[in-house]
């Protein structure tokens, strides 16, 4: 595992802008490249992921299908709380790497990462991943799976959607991450993704409360 990690850092990346994605009907802050990944570390990354010990998803009193994992920092979402995690695991980091370079980040800016298998029926609902998180990067492996847009206007929604291929990896910033929801209707195939998260303004204060000392 030791050369297919080593192999991560070295792979180049090509950047594809917004405007490769909807032609004239752009969606601002989105940033998608297929092919991130070689198909021979997507088969090591799906092996990592599997053998990683994964929950079911919890929201509120809600079980969701989808597996995940979460290092760096957790958002409960029975709870409402956010604190510290486990550290991002070694073999992450060289993917973080290359994630960053792909966002213009550095790799120290992405502090969260989640590791999610969806098995045969699970998906994601429409949200807007939570405020204490600002970028959202995601690497998407095995099945391909249609990312759908919507915002809401005057009278209804207006809908874009994205086809997530296999070994793709997206950004979402600005407008897209903040105006836009998201989500991935259920899958007919399994499917397993990586995401990276920054912090943002509010995450970072309730990271700096979290690790004060608490007076007695």
């Amino acid at each position: 595992m030791a050369h297919a990690d080593s192999h991560f850092a070295r792979m180049p990346v090509k950047t594809v802008f917004q405007s490769d994605l909807f032609g004239e009907r752009l969606l601002p802050g989105l940033r998608y490249q297929d092919d991130f990944l070689s198909e021979n570390e997507e088969k090591n990354l799906i092996d990592r992921i599997d053998a990683e010990d994964l929950s079911p998803f919890r929201f509120q009193q809600w079980t969701g299908k989808r597996l995940t994992r979460t290092f760096g920092w957790r958002y409960d979402f029975e709870s409402g709380s956010f604190g510290k995690a486990e550290p991002i695991p070694e073999f992450l980091l060289p993917i973080r790497a290359r994630a960053a370079e792909f966002s213009g980040l550095s790799p120290s800016d992405i502090e969260q990462a989640l590791l999610t298998r969806y098995d045969i029926g699970a998906g994601i609902g429409w949200h807007r991943d939570r405020p204490v998180f600002e970028d959202v990067i995601g690497i998407s492996l095995g099945s391909p799976a249609p990312m759908r847009f919507r915002k809401r206007q005057e009278k209804g929604f207006a809908r874009e959607s994205m086809p997530l291929g296999p070994r793709s990896i997206y950004l979402l910033s600005g407008e897209a991450r903040h105006e836009w929801e998201h989500s991935i209707d259920r899958l007919a195939a399994p499917r397993w993704s990586i995401t990276f998260r920054t912090l943002s303004s509010k995450g970072r204060a309730k990271a700096l409360a979290s690790s004060r000392p608490k007076t007695p």
